[in-house]
């Protein structure tokens, strides 16, 4: 099967079709992040990546490649960037120039008429929907992460891969994916200004509660986790977990950093942290150390940039008879 993926990030959807041990012939991907281009490529070295996807060519049904050689795509999949299409953003909709990418998509299905494709984008207005279900002439389907993950991450995807109804709800719960608490290193532990900025209000808060953590605090009673966002990476306040498992041989004894790992004091504040890289991968349902190589910073980005593995794999589900 030859592939081509836009958008491709750190290539979830390539994670997808090496669970389903779905034969790749070629696996080409648009992509202009240098990070998640590097995690990618050190996972799936034989992946060709084509740079900006507005530079791709095309001649006949066939991409062109880096030596000007044609193939025929079989599966064209992407997720173009949604900041103009979220409720929560600015709802900029197509007059977005990230929304207008979007276009690049129709351009190559139009263009490559691939057997199979796959289109992920955010819940947005129903204008934005039904101008991208025009386009791609399928009704898009709404699948909640929750179902194959720890995360609550609602997602609309159009694709013409057959399907048998949504992903079985897999029961997982956010208590269920975090590290062992002795085994997380001191600077996931936030700062006692960080705390103390989370648990401060003002009139721009109010309405979700009366500190800024009303909003974003999670626990392991937590059933399920937030959406992992790109944001996740500058953490308060997006990222906030208050890990209050037993700490019986966890203390923090001094500032930020300082720790005896051999009693907890349970009268300290301090063991409210990050959720680590690694929960993070398994909230997308990516093996763990998967986008090992680059900094925390850039590995949060990607994690919340991309798609929940197990999700696109249930999907992909279809093209299993056929590959």
């Amino acid at each position: 099967m030859n592939v081509l993926s836009l958008f491709d990030g750190m290539s979830c959807g390539q994670i997808a079709l090496e669970k389903l041990g779905i034969p790749i012939k070629n696996y080409f991907a648009a992509e202009i992040d240098k990070y998640a281009m590097q995690v990618a490529k050190s996972n799936y070295p034989d992946m060709v990546h084509l740079g900006d996807v507005q530079n791709i060519k095309t001649s006949g049904t066939h991409l062109m490649d880096e030596f000007d050689c044609g193939h025929k795509i079989d599966l064209l999949i992407g997720g173009s960037p949604c900041q103009g299409f979220s409720f929560a953003g600015k709802q900029l909709n197509f007059d977005d120039p990230r929304s207008q990418l979007f276009f690049e998509y129709v351009r190559l299905l139009k263009a490559l008429k691939p057997k199979y494709f796959l289109m992920e984008n955010v819940k947005m207005k129903k204008e934005s929907m039904d101008i991208i279900t025009e386009y791609l002439g399928v009704e898009p389907i709404e699948i909640n992460s929750n179902l194959v993950s720890a995360q609550n991450r609602k997602r609309l995807y159009w694709t013409n891969i057959p399907m048998d109804g949504l992903p079985e709800d897999k029961g997982i719960m956010l208590k269920d994916i975090l590290e062992p608490v002795e085994q997380i290193d001191d600077a996931y532990y936030y700062s006692d200004k960080s705390i103390a900025y989370m648990e401060r209000g003002n009139d721009k808060w109010q309405q979700a509660g009366a500190r800024r953590a009303d909003r974003y605090t999670q626990t392991p009673d937590t059933k399920k986790a937030f959406t992992i966002t790109a944001n996740f990476h500058k953490g308060v306040p997006y990222n906030y977990f208050d890990d209050v498992r037993d700490k019986s041989k966890c203390v923090r004894s001094g500032g930020r950093g300082s720790y005896d790992r051999h009693e907890w004091d349970s009268v300290d504040t301090h063991h409210i942290r990050k959720l680590t890289v690694t929960e993070c991968e398994r909230l997308q349902t990516v093996p763990d150390g998967y986008t090992c190589g680059v900094s925390n910073t850039q590995r949060y980005k990607m994690l919340g940039n991309g798609w929940t593995v197990d999700v696109v794999k249930h999907i992909f589900e279809g093209l299993k008879e056929t590959a």
